[in-house]
């Protein structure tokens, strides 16, 4: 290999290392301005969006040991990649490539398996890792609520019937 397609290969490979998920998306028809602004919104999730030549990925994916990709690696294609919330990232460009209609995502990477544009759109939908968290405290602190209040009822049921038996008593 040339040393100028290997350094390309390992400027490529140093982007993929920065997180375990890809996204390859035609930016074909997208003009400058769309491609600032859609990095702009990446930013927010940390995420990085990176123009690349078809052959360089192919040889820096097989390097990484990624899933086939050939079949996706025609035309103009980038890739987004960085951040640790993958689904977030998918909620960007989803929402931005329907709402520009410019670009597409062809197929995306996640932990070394190969989801679809289907399968892109789905992790999309997914709760933020946040929403995910709050949900998950909710279901740990909910037996630990529920054993206050049984252990709770005991007191309560005997305050209950000495208040009942002191009214009784009162009233006699």
């Amino acid at each position: 290999m040339r040393p100028e397609k290997k350094f390309l290969v390992d400027e490529v490979n140093s982007h993929l290392e920065k997180s375990d998920y890809m996204f390859l998306a035609n930016y074909e028809k997208a003009t400058v301005v769309d491609i600032a602004e859609l990095r702009d919104e990446l930013s927010k999730e940390e995420a990085e969006f990176h123009v690349i030549k078809n052959n360089i990925l192919k040889v820096a994916a097989r390097e990484r040991g990624f899933p086939e990709l050939d079949d996706h690696l025609k035309g103009q294609n980038a890739i987004v990649i960085g951040g640790r919330n993958p689904s977030g990232v998918a909620k960007i460009i989803t929402k931005f490539f329907d709402k520009n209609e410019k670009m597409e995502v062809k197929v995306g990477v996640l932990s070394s398996q190969r989801i679809e544009s289907d399968g892109v759109k789905q992790l999309a939908k997914l709760p933020s890792i946040e929403a995910l968290r709050a949900q998950l405290l909710g279901l740990l602190s909910q037996p630990a609520q529920q054993m206050v209040f049984v252990l709770n009822a005991v007191p309560q049921g005997m305050l209950n019937l000495l208040q009942a038996k002191a009214d009784q008593d009162g009233n006699s």
